[in-house]
């Protein structure tokens, strides 16, 4: 038996569906580990060859034909090495979430998932088969368990590993961001070291999936439980960890522990990450947003152009007689200060035109939302033009809190591909423009904030009738927020939310508006999930409903 044992982290971003491409990374990675390295194994994430989660793409006929393939080749690559990597395989009727173990150009092992998530973002019983054994298999003289991803979120597959033998436990994972989540994985994976008393090395995916974004954060762990290595979240690598072999144990070697980020550092990150993979991935040129010198949008800009580049985004601003002159200086200053091509086309015309042509139609029925929603609906009319004409990807700029309530305008500032700050309630979009300003001061930038202090400081208003503000239609941010976090991550009745001190008028009335307006929901671009609970994929409303 050896004395060490040498693995590479591979924390690789990988596109859902793009078998040879991943393929091509996976085989390259292999390639970086052995030769640069000198790596006895090199781990990759779950699902890493065709990506994930592929969703209803595993049913398609011409999926399936592609893995057979691209495993020949990886297996091929492993010549001087061993590799695990995660891909989906087909055994009759029966799929399942693998991880194929080759090493020396030959297949040495399969793991098959053994407990499949069905909860939040997960639907996996919806596609797999679960696994009914555990798998241990010698690297370099060693046993390793391999597991995959929720298999070490419950004890008893740790539990069988270590009863099979396995002197050290190897988790390939597809754990997707939200807030506060890398604390929740490493407390679970350290109850499941000091179960077993074993070693454990937890590979993460990173990357955007749509509206999942994948952080990373892949880490080893001791027999008891202690941090010895954390790769950066965010961040596509290779991450070297050595492990001392002794005949009794198998001990990993002190690395580089990368702090955990704060909570708004992580979502910012987050954001940025989710927008550059969604419009890269999707093949846009770059992408166009209004920029209506309000805070949601000024948000906006500044992920998009910290994602994208200043060269690759294109802001709008589209006034009307209501447009205050303080919110044109400020989206002015704004995209002057991040260089991107700012561009000022005037409604009014759009707006008395349709007005026109509406009249009689409209005689004698006095002016209500139907003429703010026209107002809204000319700029998305705009911004999809200019899309269409230049490649550009609409970005949405509305928040959490807006969407919940349905304080939006469909068709018109509901209008694009991606939505960033979809997840993002309003109260928290006002903690991360501060955060980016702060950001942009510590790296010694004089030229001014990135996000004007007016435009935080102002009460907030969508400008679509004379002296409107938000807080006309809607509670204050600090009640509504807290109200909407009760309803949809703690599934909070009224009455219990009555209980933790909001008056019931008030809950009664936003809870209503909530159920009233899923149909808006259902018809919004998707955006980055941050939460417990976004609107998405895990919130899944009946839009005809009868409940009170």
């Amino acid at each position: 038996m050896p004395d060490t044992l040498r693995i590479v982290l591979a924390q690789i971003n990988v596109v859902v569906g793009d078998v040879p491409g991943n393929v091509e990374r996976i085989c390259a990675a292999i390639a970086a580990a052995r030769l640069e390295h000198d790596a006895d194994l090199v781990v990759f994430p779950e699902l890493a060859v065709c990506g994930y989660p592929p969703e209803d793409m595993l049913f398609q006929a011409g999926l399936r034909r592609r893995i057979g393939p691209a495993l020949e080749r990886i297996c091929a690559a492993t010549d001087g090495c061993a590799a695990l990597v995660g891909f989906p395989e087909y055994d009759g009727t029966d799929i399942f979430n693998s991880a194929a173990l080759f090493a020396d150009g030959k297949a040495v092992a399969t793991c098959r998932k053994r407990c499949l998530p069905n909860y939040s973002v997960f639907d996996e019983e919806r596609y797999f088969t679960a696994g009914d054994r555990p798998v241990v298999a010698e690297i370099a003289g060693v046993p390793v368990g391999l597991a995959i991803c929720e298999d070490v979120w419950e004890p008893e597959p740790a539990a069988a590993l270590a009863a099979a033998g396995a002197r050290l436990i190897v988790s390939i994972h597809g754990s997707p961001f939200m807030r506060g989540k890398q604390v929740i994985r490493e407390s679970i994976v350290q109850a499941r070291c000091r179960e077993v008393g074993l070693p454990i090395v937890y590979v993460n995916l990173v990357g955007g999936q749509d509206e999942l974004v994948f952080d990373g954060g892949s880490a080893v762990f001791a027999a008891d439980g202690a941090v010895t290595m954390r790769a950066p979240d965010f961040v596509e690598g290779f991450f070297v960890v050595d492990f001392n072999v002794a005949e009794q144990s198998v001990t990993p070697v002190a690395g580089e522990v990368v702090p955990l980020p704060g909570d708004e550092e992580s979502i910012y990150e987050a954001l940025v990450m989710g927008v550059h993979d969604y419009v890269t991935k999707n093949g846009f040129d770059g992408v166009v947003l209004g920029l209506s010198g309000g805070i949601d949008s000024a948000l906006t800009l500044a992920i998009a152009v910290d994602a994208l580049g200043a060269d690759a985004v294109q802001a709008v601003m589209m006034p009307y007689q209501f447009t205050s002159a303080i919110s044109i200086a400020d989206a002015e200053a704004q995209a002057r200060r991040l260089g991107v091509d700012y561009r000022v086309l005037p409604i009014a015309p759009m707006v008395e035109s349709t007005q026109e042509t509406l009249a009689e139609l409209f005689a004698g029925l006095a002016p209500d939302a139907t003429e703010e929603n026209i107002q809204s609906r000319c700029r998305g009319v705009l911004l999809m033009a200019i899309s269409n004409k230049t490649g550009r990807m609409v970005l949405a700029t509305g928040n959490k809190s807006e969407m919940a309530v349905g304080y939006a305008t469909l068709y018109g500032d509901m209008n694009g591909g991606f939505a960033p700050i979809k997840d993002c309630t309003k109260t928290l979009v006002y903690r991360l423009a501060r955060y980016r300003n702060a950001m942009e001061k510590q790296t010694g930038n004089s030229s001014g904030d990135v996000i004007p202090e007016r435009v935080i400081e102002r009460e907030p208003s969508a400008e679509l009738a004379p002296g409107q503000l938000d807080s006309d239609s809607l509670p204050p941010y600090d009640i509504l927020d807290p109200i909407l976090d009760a309803l949809m991550l703690d599934d909070c009745s009224s009455d219990e939310i009555v209980a933790r001190g909001f008056e019931r008028e008030v809950v009664d009335r936003i809870l209503a508006m909530v159920r009233r307006n899923e149909y808006k929901r259902r018809q919004a671009a998707p955006g980055v999930r941050i939460s417990a609970r976004a609107f998405g994929r895990d919130w899944r409303y009946p839009i005809t409903s009868g409940f009170r």
